[in-house]
C-alpha cells in the first residue's frame, strides 16, 4: 500500500462540508434537509452574466493568460476605480480561480515553512487548509461571542508578532461572524504593519453585503500600506456565481506581484469561461446590488430574531456577510449536528448546520457554537429555526 504524506494527514477536514455524508443518508430515507451549512445563495445569477455564457461565439476554447485576459482585468479596474482607488490598473489584478487561489498565492508568495500568520478567530475555516498546505503555522487571537466577535485589543497582536511573522489576515466583514471592521481598527492594522513591516492579507470578497447603512472599508483605502497589503476578491458570492470560481488577488506591490505571478504561471491559468461571466456581470449591476442586499438584511433580520427567541441561543447580529455564529444550549454541536441528520427528523425535515469548532485553532472554543448561512428564503428560514428551537428541546431531553 502506498504511504500518504504528512501533508495529507495534517490537513483539516471541512467543517462545512464533512457532513455531508450523513446529509445525503438524510435525504435518502425521504428526509427534506434545509442546508444552513454552506455559503451557497439561493440568489438568481445576473441574467447579464448568464447570458454571456449562452452566447458566447469562440471557435476555441483556449488558454487565458496567467494573470487573467486583460477584458476581465479591466473590468476590475473599473469596479475599484469606482470604489475610489482610481490609482488601479489591470497590472494590479492577478486574476485567480476562486479567492482560494488567490489567498494559495499570497501565502506561498509570502511565507517559508515554519513562518507564521496572525489570524483573528473565529475564521474561515479554510485558512486552516491553506495554511497547513504549505506548513504555515496559525497564530489565533481569540474574539468573544459576549462582544459580538469584536476585534481584539491591538496589544494582542504586537504581542503574537515574533521574527517569524509574515502577515496578518483579516476577512472584512467576516466569515464566519459577519463582523465588519472599523476604519479606526484598520488604520491600527496598518500601524502594526509598517512597523514590523508584515503584510496584510485582507479579505474582502463579502464587501457588497453591510448593513444598517454601513460601508465595508478597503485596507487598500491606506496609501502608505501600498508594499504591505494584498487584498483577496472573489465574484462568487457578490453575484451568486459560485460555480465560475473567479477571484483575484490585489496588490499594489510589484515585489509581491511579481513573486504571485510565478505561481500563476505555474497553474497555468484561471478560468476562460468564468472570466466572461463575471466581466458581463459587473455591467451595470448597482441595482441587482442593492437588491440583494436588501434581501440578505430582511434574511438577517428575521433569522437573528428568531434564533434568539429560542430557549439558551445566543446570536449577536452580524454587520456583513451572510452567516451568523450562534451559540446552542448543548455539550458539543459536533454531536449535535450529526444526530439532526441522522436521528432527527420534524415531519420529515431537519437542518445541517456547520459546528463552529473548526472555525477555531483550538477546536473546543466553538465546541457550542454553529455556524448559520443566512442564504435560504424567508419561509425557509423560519421553518428552520422552527425545527432547530424543537430538536433542541427533544435532545435535550432525551
Amino acid at each position: 500500500m502506498p504511504k500518504i504524506s504528512q501533508r495529507a494527514r495534517h490537513m483539516p477536514p471541512s467543517p462545512v462540508r464533512k457532513l455531508v455524508p450523513y446529509a445525503l443518508q438524510a435525504k435518502q430515507k425521504g428526509t427534506k434537509v434545509y442546508h444552513l451549512n454552506i455559503g451557497q445563495p439561493d440568489i438568481e445569477t445576473p441574467q447579464t452574466a448568464l447570458d454571456a455564457i449562452k452566447n458566447i461565439d469562440l471557435k476555441v476554447l483556449e488558454y487565458a493568460l496567467s494573470e487573467g485576459n486583460i477584458d476581465y482585468r479591466k473590468a476590475l479596474t473599473t469596479y475599484y476605480q469606482t470604489l475610489g482607488f482610481e490609482d488601479l490598473t489591470p497590472d494590479n489584478f492577478i486574476v485567480t480561480n476562486g479567492g482560494s487561489e488567490a489567498l494559495n498565492f499570497a501565502i506561498s508568495t509570502l511565507c517559508d515553512d515554519g513562518d507564521e500568520v496572525i489570524i483573528p478567530e473565529p475564521y474561515y475555516a479554510n485558512y486552516n487548509g491553506f495554511t497547513s498546505t504549505f506548513n504555515v503555522n496559525v497564530v489565533a487571537i481569540p474574539s468573544s461571542i459576549d462582544s459580538g466577535f469584536a476585534l481584539p485589543p491591538m496589544e494582542e497582536f504586537e504581542k503574537k508578532i515574533t521574527d517569524k511573522t509574515k502577515a496578518i489576515i483579516i476577512c472584512n466583514p467576516g466569515n464566519p461572524t459577519g463582523y465588519l471592521y472599523t476604519k479606526e481598527e484598520l488604520q491600527q492594522l496598518s500601524d502594526i504593519a509598517l512597523k514590523h513591516d508584515i503584510v496584510v492579507i485582507s479579505d474582502e470578497v463579502y464587501r457588497e453585503y453591510v448593513y444598517d447603512g454601513k460601508q465595508q472599508v478597503s485596507m487598500l483605502t491606506f496609501p502608505e500600506l501600498a508594499e504591505n497589503c494584498i487584498i483577496i476578491d472573489s465574484e462568487s458570492k457578490r453575484y451568486s456565481m459560485c460555480g465560475v470560481r473567479i477571484g483575484c488577488m490585489i496588490t499594489r506591490s510589484k515585489k509581491i506581484h511579481d513573486a504571485a505571478m510565478l505561481f500563476a504561471q505555474a497553474r497555468l491559468s484561471p478560468v476562460l469561461l468564468g472570466q466572461i461571466a463575471a466581466a458581463a456581470a459587473h455591467v451595470n449591476d448597482e441595482a441587482y446590488i442593492r437588491s440583494v442586499r436588501e434581501e440578505y438584511t430582511k434574511r438577517r433580520n428575521l433569522l437573528v430574531d428568531l434564533l434568539n427567541e429560542i430557549p439558551g441561543v445566543i446570536c449577536p447580529k452580524p454587520k456583513g456577510a451572510f452567516y451568523c455564529v450562534a451559540e446552542l444550549p448543548v455539550d458539543d454541536t459536533e454531536v449535535f449536528a450529526q444526530w439532526l441528520l441522522e436521528s432527527y427528523d420534524n415531519n420529515g425535515e431537519t437542518i445541517m448546520v456547520a459546528p463552529a469548532g473548526g472555525f477555531y485553532s483550538n477546536p473546543e472554543l466553538g465546541k457550542k457554537q454553529v455556524r448559520i448561512a443566512y442564504v435560504l428564503k424567508s419561509d425557509d428560514l423560519r421553518r428552520s429555526a422552527e425545527i432547530l428551537r424543537d430538536a433542541l428541546k427533544v435532545y435535550n431531553n432525551k
